[in-house]
């Protein structure tokens, strides 16, 4: 699949205490990827990756904890030329993962961070629309969301689906997918003001959204907001993991 996201992985700097974190929270398996001169945990759904978790890399040492999204692309250089064409920044590459694929690191023109891929071998199957243990939805908390939408859709031609209103103070709720009908990729939003700086949060589906939200209570993480209910009938808890790593939980209420 292109111009959606394929993979998320978390860089933190605990990954042992982070595996424990998401496998009592989410019910994910941690397995070594048996990638050579790189220690790489694959969070498994059962027998099937659905993440990453890695080390802060040395050379960004000091950067908080972060769970990034890999958009896939047929051709990284190209797009990552369109990137910096349409005033995003390439932060590191476009080069190869021996035997896993190419990647870049960029940013669109607000800060907010993604990282194009293309994998090697064959993609994977899409899992059903919002899976338990999947990572079902992926929200862009924007500095500006005309000219993200603009920056977006332009380079990876994602289609408006439904907006909803949130007020003066928020504005529009963009979803977005692959089609006019297509609403499982994810939405945009301006950010609060108190967020420093733009960025994308991903959403764990975990099934009973009480449940999970006590589980992120009970093993050291933060609810920073108690679950509560969005259109459509959902219900979602933003969280931050011990480590300091922000992710949200989305399911149902039980």
């Amino acid at each position: 699949m292109t111009s959606t996201f394929i993979w998320h992985d978390l860089m933190t700097t605990d990954v042992k205490a982070a595996e424990e974190f998401y496998s009592k929270v989410v019910g994910w398996r941690c397995q070594d990827s048996g990638m050579t001169g790189q220690s790489y945990t694959l969070l498994m759904n059962g027998d099937v990756s659905v993440g990453g978790v890695m080390a802060v890399p040395e050379e960004s040492k000091g950067m908080p904890p972060i769970w990034m999204g890999y958009i896939g692309v047929d051709d990284v250089d190209a797009y990552a030329q369109k990137v910096i064409k349409a005033g995003g920044k390439i932060w590191k590459g476009p080069q190869d993962i021996p035997g896993v694929g190419r990647f870049a690191v960029a940013a669109d023109p607000h800060g907010a961070g993604f990282i194009l891929f293309k994998g090697n071998g064959e993609a994977m199957p899409a899992a059903p629309f919002m899976a338990k243990g999947t990572i079902g939805w992926n929200e862009l908390h924007a500095g500006n969301l005309d000219e993200a939408w603009a920056f977006y859709a332009g380079i990876f031609g994602w289609q408006k689906g439904f907006a909803h209103d949130m007020g003066p103070e928020w504005g529009p709720y963009q979803t977005f997918g692959e089609t006019p009908e297509g609403l499982g990729m994810g939405g945009m939003m301006k950010k609060m003001s108190s967020a420093p700086m733009p960025y994308w949060i991903y959403y764990f589906s975990i099934g009973n959204i009480e449940a999970g939200a006590q589980r992120v209570k009970d093993n050291g993480g933060t609810v920073l907001m108690e679950p509560h209910e969005v259109p459509g009938g959902t219900w979602i808890a933003p969280c931050i993991d011990p480590q300091g790593a922000h992710f949200a939980l989305i399911g149902e209420k039980v």
